[in-house]
């Protein structure tokens, strides 16, 4: 064991200066250096749960996983305690990381733990936690222990402070509201991949100003992730974020739900309503999958958004409101205006400020931050003690396209856990998810649908039937072909015509067709 002021000195000799995205990472590492160990975990308290900040000796999807700590023993009583809290080798509380220790297969739990709970200002921050593999492995630590908990305390006691700092200056005569305020467990943004820290940098560069933002990106990447952060960090985050998806409206309703309607407006009006504009007066109005809007619902949302003023279905009472418009598509909207689908006019006032979320396979190792989150959500929900990625899980997920982007990887996840704890894979209560749980097929392995349907006869046009009834005709033909073909599969069918499964449900309904 490394005498204290051995280890203290060069601790605070190579923090002093580090860029902070290493320093807490560097920290650990003289830790580790000072008390051997197997590994060490550095969290924060944001909310209810603890964020892990910085991990050393563990598997890189720890890093995704929020821990609640009424659901893990030992986080409670290192947060409730009044110092060191040291676990005994047979202690029977499930440690939060047995079975994430790397290169350890045969051995997965913790059998010396050992953490101190870290306090900022009088406030308490978040947690150290010590674990080793062997029984004894931490003896003869408490006093480092201690010395360095001291030393953490101060450090995140300054941090805290610069922040404060930071949002003083950043928000003169704004302190209602913290820039640096983090986002709850629930609705939070993922990943530390260049591409999404260049996106979270646009998000809280444009989330004070009122400008519209239109947010692009491909199906399940988290469009209305980031419309959430949007609100939060913005002027109007203690007003309302009101929800609407465009996608879903009968094209007979759109106006109501928009604008609201007065008694008597139309059949089934049996009260005054509010619409959503009238809801999110003061906050933000999120239209998602603004793209399906009707051309007739686009021309009243841009005299609303020109005018600032709305009007109730069956009244010609002008309201006045203030709302900011978020926006998510994911169409080529330039290309459905070039098409004469959209207005040009709407799409330009949505799109003042144009914010794309990238898609998974371009977020690198943010694949296994999000694989642990939604590992440590199974976990809770299947009540074991522990959920984790062999190697070659891992291996493969990187290599794979997420054609589904998150939404795909957390059905994978979810199948995956539920597969493996059929087939017996818990040992001791800790699932290990392999290759063959995933049962990811590679998207250039996908067997084509055939596009046979496209050469037979087309149906004719006589004089009883319409242009209208011809195509309806055809796309219903070509539906029925392509759900047979990809096997009853309607994302890989929805894929093959160039449309999410979402459109392809709406317009099999719309043409009659019974879909499980």
């Amino acid at each position: 064991m490394t005498s204290e002021k051995n280890t203290l000195l060069p601790l605070l000799q190579a923090l002093a200066g580090e860029a902070k995205e290493v320093f807490w990472s560097r920290a650990l590492t003289y830790v580790r250096d000072a008390i051997p160990c197997d590994a060490v975990a550095f969290l924060r308290k944001e909310g209810s749960v603890l964020v892990p900040v910085a991990i050393h000796g563990l598997s890189p999807e720890v890093m995704g996983r929020r821990f609640k700590p009424e659901e893990q023993p030992r986080l409670d009583a290192i947060l409730g305690g009044s110092g060191l809290t040291r676990f005994p080798a047979d202690s029977d509380l499930p440690d939060p990381y047995d079975g994430l220790v790397p290169n350890t297969a045969d051995r997965l739990h913790i059998h010396d733990c050992a953490g101190v709970r870290l306090v900022a200002d009088g406030k308490l921050w978040g947690v150290l936690t010590l674990d080793a593999l062997e029984a004894g492995g931490l003896d003869g630590a408490e006093p480092v222990l201690e010395h360095l908990a001291t030393v953490f305390s101060a450090l995140v006691t300054l941090e805290s402070r610069e922040g404060r700092l930071q949002e003083q200056l950043a928000r003169a005569g704004e302190a209602h509201r913290s820039l640096t305020e983090a986002l709850p467990a629930r609705g939070e943004i993922i990943g530390k991949s260049p591409p999404m820290q260049t996106m979270l940098r646009e998000i809280d560069t444009v989330a004070d100003s009122d400008l519209s933002v239109l947010v692009t990106g491909e199906t399940g990447v988290g469009k209305e992730l980031a419309a959430l952060r949007l609100h939060r960090r913005s002027r109007r985050a203690d007003a309302s974020l009101i929800y609407l998806n465009c996608a879903a409206l009968p094209e007979n309703l759109v106006e109501s739900e928009l604008f609201g309607h007065v008694r008597g407006a139309f059949s089934g009006a049996i009260a005054d309503r509010r619409g959503r504009f009238e809801l999110a007066d003061g906050g933000t109005l999120f239209l998602d999958e603004v793209g399906e809007l009707p051309l007739a619902a686009q021309t009243k949302l841009l005299r609303a958004l020109q005018n600032g003023e709305i009007q109730r279905v069956g009244s010609d009472r002008h309201i006045t409101v203030d709302v900011r418009i978020v926006a998510a598509t994911n169409r080529d909207l330039s290309a459905e205006v070039r098409a004469g689908r959209f207005r040009a006019d709407l799409y330009h006032r949505l799109s003042v400020y144009p914010l794309q979320v990238p898609p998974l396979r371009q977020r690198g190792r943010d694949i296994l931050l999000l694989a642990g989150h939604f590992l440590e959500l199974q976990r809770a929900r299947l009540r074991l003690r522990n959920i984790r990625l062999a190697p070659d899980a891992e291996s493969l997920m990187l290599d794979y396209g997420w054609p589904g982007n998150v939404r795909e990887l957390e059905h994978v996840i979810s199948r995956a856990a539920v597969r493996a704890l059929a087939d017996g894979s818990a040992l001791h209560g800790v699932l290990t998810l392999t290759r063959w749980h995933l049962d990811l097929q590679p998207v250039d392995a996908v067997v084509p649908i055939p596009v046979a349907s496209l050469e037979a006869p087309l149906p004719e046009v006589d004089t009883e039937s319409s242009l209208r009834d011809a195509m309806d005709a055809l796309q219903r033909r070509l539906l029925t072909e392509r759900i047979a073909a990809a096997n009853g599969n309607l994302a890989a069918a929805g894929r093959s015509l160039g449309i999410d499964r979402s459109n392809l449900l709406r317009l099999a309904k719309r043409l009659g067709l019974a879909i499980n």
